[in-house]
Formats: C-alpha cells, structure tokens, sequence
C-alpha cells in the first residue's frame, strides 16, 4: 500500500500517491497532527489540550482537543478513505498516533540515520556516511518553519542540534576520506546556522589547506575573527591562533587519518547529566520568554484596535 508521505523540515507537505494534499489547510488541525507525529506516545487529554491551547481555560482546551481531533480525522477520511479512518487512537483519557497508519515521515528517517551514526560514537564508515549523507539531505529547511509554538522551538531546536551533529561528522569523514571540497560544502552549509562557529572556521581552515589553498585557509581565519567579534564581541581561541600559525609556517601535516582534535566536540559520558540539565533550564527559559512575547503582541494589538 503507497504510504502517506509527510515532510516537517521546512514547510509541512502532505501528499498521497505522488498528489499533493491540502486536507491538513486548517491550522489547528495540522498542529495537532505534526505534534502526534513527532511525540508518538499516548498523551493524557488535559495536558495535549494545554500544550496546544495554553491560554486557553482547562475546559475550553478540551473542548478544542475534540473538535479538532474530529476535524482531522474527517479530513484523511475524506481525502484516503480507509487509509485514513484511525489516524489517532482515542479513549476518554488517552490520544496516540495510530501505530499502525502507514505514512513515510522525514523526521523519523531522520532521527533513525542520527541513531545510527550515534552508534559508533567515533567515526563514520563508508555505508552509515551515506545512509547520514541521505538523511542530512532531508533537512530542507528548520523543522515546520512558520510555527512559533513552545513545543516547535524546542522540538526545532533538538533537530537543527542534530544536523549540525551529522554535518560534523560528514566533515570529519571527507577529511579522512581526502574529499575536500566535500567537505568544504558541508561546512559552509553549517555556519549558514552557526556563524560563529569557531570550530567549523577551523575544519574550513585545514580542508582548504588539504586541498592545496593555503591562502583561503589564511582568509577563513579573517572570517572567523570577523564572526566572532560581530556574535559575540571576542576573539579566536589559543586554539584556532595556534592553527593560523602552523597553517602560516606551512607545517601542517596531511593526516593520514583524522586528527585526535576532531573528537573535541565529544562529551565525557560523566558530563551528560549536566548537559541535560542546563538544556532543560534553557527549554524553560525559552518557553517563558515566548509565553510574554504573545502576550505583549496580544496587549499591542489592542491598544492599536482600541485607537481605531
């Protein structure tokens, strides 16, 4: 059976045996449908109505929840007919995506080729750099890109980490692999969502050098000053100094397998709890900050209403 394919990263799409949908138009209905896709456990009515509807009054959420649950279902009904008869399965206190519904997801091919790289936790291999290559391709775009909602910051937030992740670890495999200018083009594709990276200005630094442009290794060092006074107001580590002075010496060997200063990115397993826990802070303050800027849009709009 052809599955239903939907695609998060960028704009949502929709489509069914290569036709486009637009069953999903209404804004709520797509909402609670892009939410059950990327949280595919059961979620307890009251706190799915709040996260969907946070201003909204307990009861009034809920009352939101059903009627937006029955419009979706309508929808892939009308629009699949069987295919689409139990996108969600319901009992009085509980809603899931139907495990069942056959629908191809870019975000979960995604999150499975993340997996995957994940699990030999140094470097990639000839077959996962391609499964990782494949997957990263999928990333039009920042996850469900004209949503503002909590959930999707903090849900778009954890996917662009991952990418970048990926690129990381394409760049490290072209160097080893010796394809620079593959790896040139990941890296640029990274700090067009981190500028300042100081790391990536320094794999930019040695691809360049590998491949024989000492010069454009000079001049990305330029850009990554520039960079980091414009983000941050500070200049380049010892580490990234200590690079432009080997790369100006023209004493940096071509390595024979990637170099250990590749790895720094890795985090000690003892230090992931911490990590979690200033993500979780950060999820916080980041919620809190988007619930005051509603609001302030919210008291704006009246007041310009009121003068009207």
């Amino acid at each position: 059976m052809t599955p239903l394919t939907i695609r998060l990263f960028g704009r949502f799409r929709a489509s069914y045996q290569d036709r486009s949908m637009h069953a999903f138009e209404a804004a709520k209905v797509q909402e609670l449908l892009c939410y059950l896709l990327l949280n595919r456990k059961p979620h307890a009515r009251e706190s799915l109505a709040t996260v969907l509807w946070p201003e909204a009054s307990t009861a009034h959420a809920k009352k939101y929840l059903r009627q937006t649950l029955w419009q979706l279902q309508v929808a892939l009904a009308t629009n699949l007919g069987s295919f689409g008869h139990r996108v969600a399965l319901v009992d009085a206190d509980w809603i899931q995506l139907n495990p069942a519904l056959n629908l191809w997801l870019d975000v979960h091919v995604f999150e499975q080729a993340f997996a995957l790289m994940n699990e030999g936790r140094t470097h990639l291999n000839d077959t996962t750099a391609q499964i990782v290559h494949e997957a990263a391709g999928l990333y039009e775009g920042d996850l469900l890109e004209g949503y503002y909602q909590d959930w999707c910051l903090v849900e778009r937030e954890r996917l662009q980490t991952m990418y970048l992740a990926m690129l990381d670890q394409l760049i490290r495999y072209s160097q080893s692999q010796r394809k620079y200018d593959r790896g040139l083009s990941y890296a640029a594709t990274a700090l067009r969502y981190e500028p300042a990276s100081e790391r990536t200005h320094r794999q930019i630094m040695r691809l360049y050098y590998y491949a024989g442009d000492r010069s454009a290794a000079l001049r990305q060092y330029d850009r990554c000053v520039a960079s980091l006074k414009s983000e941050f107001g500070v200049q380049p580590t010892g580490r990234t100094a200590e690079l432009l002075k080997h790369i100006q010496a023209d004493d940096v060997e071509l390595p024979s397998a990637p170099p250990a200063d590749l790895a720094e990115s890795e985090v000690p397993d003892t230090l992931l709890p911490e990590v979690l826990k200033h993500l979780k802070e950060f999820r916080a303050t980041l919620s809190a900050v988007q619930r005051k800027v509603r609001r302030d849009i919210r008291n704006v709009e009246g007041a310009l209403t009121g003068r009207q």
